[in-house]
């Protein structure tokens, strides 16, 4: 695969991702915060957001599959995305779990690889759960404070 290749199906995963349904449930991700995974699967089940959750999801570890599989250049893909690590971090704590659940070992493998493989991956992963802690706890500060306002 060529560097042009790489950079045609990351831009087209890109374009991807501004399709209208695909920016809803993005959006809504990022407000996600599960603490189990019962609580995943319990949300992936809910008619009106378990659809957001499928697709965020599987469109990560199926764009993951494509640098694994050799189609796109995983340092481009890294130096160019984002966003996989973030859904990633919320899922990793959970991974074991829902594993388990689903009986599925390989389950998110695919994004799980890529970030691991990548230069200090499992690092950047550890920074990027503090990271979102931290947003999480400053939410929650924000909103105390509106309500006893």
């Amino acid at each position: 695969m060529s560097k042009v290749e790489s950079a045609d199906l990351i831009l087209k995963l890109y374009d991807m991702r501004r399709e209208e349904t695909m920016r809803k449930a993005r959006d809504w991700f990022f407000t996600f915060n599960p603490t189990s995974g019962q609580d995943y699967m319990t949300t992936m089940m809910n008619p009106e957001v378990g659809a957001y959750l499928r697709m965020v999801s599987s469109y990560w570890d199926m764009a993951a599959a494509f640098v694994n599989h050799g189609a796109i250049d995983a340092e481009m893909f890294n130096d160019t995305v984002g966003e996989h690590m973030i859904v990633f971090a919320k899922i990793e704590p959970l991974l074991a779990e829902l594993r388990e659940m689903w009986d599925e070992p390989k389950a998110l493998y695919h994004l799980e690889k890529v970030i691991m493989d990548r230069p200090n991956g499992a690092e950047k992963l550890k920074k990027t759960q503090e990271w979102m802690k931290s947003m999480a706890e400053q939410a929650a500060g924000a909103q105390a404070s509106e309500a006893a306002a």
